[in-house]
């Protein structure tokens, strides 16, 4: 068991960073052939691609992320991922907006769960272009322990029949073209021996947020192209490359329930998306 002090971590809390980045054509034509697509759509999941962290190779750690300590805290808990989110969608980006991205660190908590001692990092940011704000954003991250479980097993969950789905799967050129979208060296997504004999992960592990964009364009296709006002996504469990895995969607009160489903069936990220 890895010592967490979490008074020190909780030091991070209020820290805050100021970035800028551009929606440029290229950028999104790249995302829009990542999803499968041939135009020049800006995607309303975008704001995931601006503004990644950008560290020198001296500067990483052994997972391909940014050494921790700066913006973040240094968890010292080896696997880092995405537990989910909410985003507020008040204004849609656009080609050759620049858009301001500040963030600030929210809370850390640590918990014990079924996998193991768990910390939290809430962050949240704010994105705005010369219009005023764009998305408002609360990230929730999640590390835990190296031998923690990878995955749930068991029978897939009882959902009710979507209605809207759509299959498709991912690949490691998938994943390759989404990485290089957000320069995210997370290794999980590209390297797989460091995924089977370090992470002990059965195959590449498909982003938290290209899920999360999925799901949203998902949503907005399932009312004629109409964007969310809201969208809260959390990740259940890890989905894998190499098989069909599935978007699904069915009306709630008040908007829709979304979830992705792997080959088995099982949720890996579930959401509910609000007009």
């Amino acid at each position: 068991m890895t010592a967490l002090d979490l008074d020190r971590l909780r030091q991070w809390v209020g820290r805050a960073e100021e970035t800028t980045d551009t929606v440029s054509p290229r950028l999104a034509k790249g995302l829009s052939a990542t999803l499968d697509r041939n135009d020049d759509a800006v995607s309303p999941a975008i704001h995931w691609c601006l503004a990644p962290a950008i560290a020198p190779e001296s500067e990483l750690g052994p997972d391909g992320h940014p050494t921790r300590g700066g913006f973040l805290p240094p968890v010292p808990l080896p696997r880092r991922m995405w537990a989910g989110g909410v985003v507020d969608f008040a204004d849609r980006l656009r080609l050759g907006d620049a858009v301001t991205r500040r963030s600030r660190v929210a809370d850390v908590q640590i918990k014990e769960g079924r996998s193991g001692t768990l910390c939290f990092v809430t962050v949240e940011h704010e994105y705005r272009t010369e219009r005023g704000g764009a998305l408002a954003e609360r990230q929730d991250i999640v590390y835990r322990e190296a031998d923690s479980a990878t995955q749930a097993d068991g029978p897939p969950e009882t959902r009710p029949a979507p209605t809207w789905r759509r299959t498709l799967s991912a690949d490691a050129v998938m994943l390759f073209r989404y990485s290089a979208l957000t320069f995210n060296g997370h290794r999980i997504h590209y390297d797989r021996a460091y995924c089977r004999e370090v992470e002990h992960y059965p195959g590449l592990v498909v982003h938290g947020p290209l899920q999360a964009t999925l799901l949203v364009e998902h949503a907005a296709a399932a009312r004629g192209g109409q964007v969310p006002r809201q969208f809260a996504f959390r990740a259940v469990r890890p989905l894998f490359d190499g098989a069909e895995f599935s978007l699904n969607a069915v009306e709630e009160s008040g908007g829709l329930s979304l979830w992705v489903a792997d080959r088995q069936g099982r949720a890996t990220m579930t959401a509910t998306a609000r007009w």
